[in-house]
């Protein structure tokens, strides 16, 4: 067993209509499984996990030049490549929230959105009213939350649309377009049964969180931030983690 610990600390919300798989896209996320049969969710659950945000692990795409400018002109000969500055590691720890979608616990949902700074649009790619419901819980979102929460939408149950019985209603290029229209960061198909993009929506939201932190988008000793950060009286948690989940994140829930 390691310990891990983590520099900041985000508050991420998972919306959308019942039975499109928030409940188990974050137990995919926390705990790397996948239940078949899951109770609906009242009200709120609870659930966490951390992972890298920002360089190394995220390194800018850097294209190469027709001729470098460490070439040596006189004879032709490139420099010795220079050693780069050592950066370290930064972690994220995110603090997720699965809310009901059912809307009876709507009115009690929709305080949840308070304070958080991240949130997965969530519908089911083989249930097309699911897709339809999005543009009222980004609205409902949108009137609760802080003005520059990022959110991702989220196709999932990207499984039901291979095979001879492709389930699919929802295209991803209509999903990708109405991301773009809405002021969305981005669209990810997943499957929380195969795992299939989880991290990688997960790890959209986190990134762009911390971008943002980097840009001194948030004041991380304001609660309503969503985000805590050094000072916090937080910081630098360690969490006990198994082996690193598939695609390289340790994580583990807490």
């Amino acid at each position: 067993m390691a310990s891990l610990s983590w520099d900041f600390i985000a508050k991420l919300v998972c919306i959308g209509d019942s039975g499109t798989g928030k409940s188990s896209l974050t137990i995919r996320l926390c705990e790397g499984r996948f239940s078949p049969h899951h109770d609906v969710t009242i009200g709120v659950e609870f659930g966490s996990r951390i992972v890298p945000v920002g360089p190394p692990n995220t390194k800018p795409l850097i294209l190469k030049p027709e001729i470098s400018r460490n070439a040596d002109i006189s004879n032709g000969l490139p420099e010795p490549p220079r050693a780069e500055p050592e950066v370290e590691q930064k972690h994220m720890k995110l603090s997720l929230w699965d809310t009901a979608g059912q809307e009876t616990y709507k009115s009690v949902t929709r305080s949840y959105f308070r304070g958080a700074s991240g949130a997965l649009l969530v519908f089911d790619i083989s249930r097309r009213p699911t897709f339809a419901h999005v543009q009222d819980w980004l609205n409902d979102l949108r009137q609760i939350a802080e003005p520059d929460i990022v959110v991702v939408l989220v196709g999932n149950k990207s499984d039901l649309t291979t095979g001879n019985e492709n389930k699919r209603e929802v295209t991803k290029e209509e999903a990708e377009d109405w991301a773009k229209k809405n002021g969305v960061l981005e669209y990810v198909e997943t499957s929380a049964k195969s795992g299939e993009g989880v991290e990688m929506a997960f790890g959209r939201v986190a990134e762009r969180i911390y971008q943002n932190i980097e840009a001194g988008k948030y004041d991380l000793n304001d609660r309503r931030s969503g985000v805590k950060g050094p000072g916090s009286g937080a910081n630098r948690g360690s969490v006990k983690l198994g082996a690193p989940a598939k695609g390289g994140w340790g994580g583990g829930c807490c």
